[in-house]
C-alpha cells in the first residue's frame, strides 16, 4: 500500500456523545493512552480509510505510522484532533457525515463503554453474564429499539467476492428493502455493502425514511476491512464472539452469500447454535444463495456441511440459487414465523433472549499455533461441539489472513497446523483448496495466496 496524503484536522460529535458529563469526558481523556487507546487508533484509522481496497491490517497500521488521535476536553463535551489522518475522509478539510459518524461509534464502544460497563459487575464467567454483556452494549448503541417488529436481515460472506456476484447480492438487498426489510452485516466491502446499496435504491422508492444499515464488526476486522459508508449504524463489539452473538441476537432471519473463511466461520457458529437441542423448533430463517456462477461454491460449502456434521445440520437452511425474488420472499414468510413464535412466548422482538447459546461459542478463541494443533476435530464429538471447533479452526485462519496478530503469528512460527480424523480432515482440506482456487482468501488480482495452515490428518 502506498503512502496516501495526510492531513490534520480537529472534529466534535453529533449525537450521543454530544454531551458528557466531565467526568465521562475526563475518564475518555485518561484513555488516550496505553492498550485502549492502541485499539481506538486501530478502529479509527480503520474508519478514515473507509473505500480502501486493502484487506490487510499490518499493511494499513505500517503506511500510517505517523497517524495520532487525540480526545481534548470541552464545555460538556469532547473533541478529537487528528494528526496525518487519511486525507480522502475529508472534503475541502470538511470530514464526511458518515465517516465522522462512525469515527464517533468507535470512541463510543471502545472508551466509554468499557468504562461505563466496568461499573455493571456484570459476571462474563457465566454464558448468561456474557450475553447480558451483549446487550449492553447493544443498547448503549441505541441498537435496541423495543417494539418494532422483526424485520433485520443479517447478510454474510465475502469481502472480496466477484462483480458478478456483487451485482447479486445488490438485487437480494434490493428485493428486501422493497418489502420494507432492514440490513445487518460485517459493515465492511463486498456482500457487506452489496445488500445495503440495493435496499438503499428499495427504501428510496418504497418512500422509507430511517431504513436501517446495521454494521457489527469487531476491532480485529474493522481494521482490516473498513466499513463501507453506506452503514449508518456501527457497533464494534470486543470480540469475533461476541459479535457473531450480536448477529444472531439482533438479526431475524441470516441470508448467506459466497465468501471464504470467515463466511464458513459464520456459517459454522449458526449451524452449532441451530443443531443446539435447546433450540430445537425454534424459527430462524437461513437461505444460502448466489448467482449460478456461484452454484458450485454453494454445493461445496453444503457437501462439506453434510461431511462433516450429517443430514441434519444440512436442515437447518435453504439453497436457492440465482433468484433473489425467492430468496426475500423466503425470509419475509420466515420472519413472519419468528414474529408469531416470539408473540407467543413473550420473547422480545429486538433480542433473541430464548435463543440458546453454549458457552464454548461464547468464549474467545485466541488462535495461537499451540490451540490451533489442539483443536478436537472429531466425528465422535456431538455435532454442535465439532461446529464450535470448525469455526475456531475456520476464526484461526481469518486472523491469519488478514489480522495484524495473526499474520505476525504465521511470520514468526509458520504456518498452523490443524489436525483431526480423517473423516473431518479429508472434506476440510478440500473446502479450503476450492477457496484458494477461487480466490477467496484474498483480494482478486494481489499477490498469489500462501495458506497460513496446513490441514494435517
Amino acid at each position: 500500500m502506498t503512502q496516501r496524503h495526510v492531513i490534520n484536522a480537529s472534529v466534535s460529535p453529533k449525537g450521543s456523545l454530544e454531551t458528557l458529563s466531565q467526568r465521562e469526558v475526563q475518564q475518555l481523556s485518561q484513555a488516550s493512552s496505553g492498550i485502549t487507546y492502541t485499539l481506538f487508533r486501530q478502529c479509527a484509522l480503520a474508519i478514515l480509510n473507509t473505500g480502501a481496497h486493502v484487506d490487510n491490517a499490518k499493511t494499513i497500521l505500517e503506511a500510517y505510522k505517523d497517524f495520532e488521535i487525540r480526545i481534548h476536553q470541552q464545555d460538556r463535551g469532547v473533541r478529537l484532533e487528528l494528526l496525518n489522518a487519511p486525507a480522502d475522509a475529508f472534503v475541502d478539510g470538511e470530514m464526511i457525515a458518515s465517516t465522522r459518524e462512525m469515527l464517533f461509534s468507535a470512541l463510543r464502544d471502545i472508551v466509554y463503554t468499557e468504562n461505563e460497563l466496568d461499573a455493571l459487575s456484570i459476571d462474563l464467567s457465566t454464558s448468561q453474564g456474557i450475553s447480558d454483556y451483549v446487550f449492553h452494549l447493544l443498547r448503549n448503541a441505541r441498537t435496541l429499539r423495543p417494539g418494532v417488529e422483526p424485520k433485520i436481515v443479517v447478510c454474510w460472506g465475502g469481502h472480496s467476492i466477484n462483480t458478478e456476484e456483487y451485482k447479486y447480492t445488490k438485487k437480494v438487498g434490493h428485493e428486501l428493502g422493497l418489502r420494507s426489510l432492514d440490513i445487518c452485516t460485517g459493515c465492511g466491502p463486498g456482500v457487506m455493502k452489496g445488500p445495503m446499496k440495493g435496499a438503499t435504491i428499495a427504501h428510496a422508492k418504497q418512500r422509507i425514511h430511517g431504513g436501517r444499515y446495521l454494521g457489527l464488526t469487531e476491532p480485529g476486522i474493522i481494521a482490516a476491512e473498513a466499513p463501507n459508508p453506506i452503514v449508518n449504524e456501527l457497533v464494534i463489539l470486543p470480540d469475533i464472539e461476541k459479535r457473531l452473538e450480536a448477529f444472531v441476537r439482533v438479526g431475524h432471519g441470516i441470508i448467506i452469500f459466497p465468501g471464504g473463511a470467515g463466511t464458513a466461520e459464520e456459517f459454522l457458529y449458526l449451524l452449532g447454535i441451530l443443531m443446539h437441542p435447546g433450540n430445537e423448533g425454534l424459527p430462524f430463517p437461513v437461505v444460502l444463495t448466489g448467482p449460478k456462477s456461484a452454484a458450485p461454491y454453494l454445493e461445496q460449502l453444503h457437501a462439506f456441511v453434510g461431511a462433516t456434521l450429517g443430514e441434519a445440520a444440512q436442515q437447518h437452511y435453504e439453497i436457492i440459487i440465482d433468484d433473489p425474488i425467492e430468496v426475500a420472499r423466503y425470509m419475509t414468510q420466515g420472519l413472519k414465523e419468528v414474529k408469531q413464535f416470539r408473540r407467543e412466548r413473550n420473547d422480545a422482538f429486538h433480542f433473541n433472549w430464548l435463543l440458546k447459546i453454549d458457552e464454548g461459542f461464547q468464549r474467545p478463541f485466541d488462535p495461537t499455533h499451540a490451540n490451533m494443533a489442539n483443536l478436537q476435530l472429531s466425528r465422535n464429538l456431538p455435532s454442535h461441539e465439532l461446529a464450535a471447533n470448525l469455526r475456531r479452526a475456520f476464526s484461526g485462519i481469518v486472523a491469519g489472513n488478514v489480522k495484524d496478530k495473526g499474520i505476525r503469528l504465521i511470520e514468526e512460527h509458520g504456518p498452523y497446523q490443524i489436525r483431526g480424523d480423517a473423516a473431518v480432515m479429508q472434506p476440510l482440506d478440500k473446502l479450503l483448496k476450492a477457496f484458494v482456487a477461487q480466490h477467496r482468501m484474498k483480494l482478486p488480482g494481489g499477490a498469489e495466496y500462501v495458506p497460513c495452515y496446513q490441514v494435517v490428518a
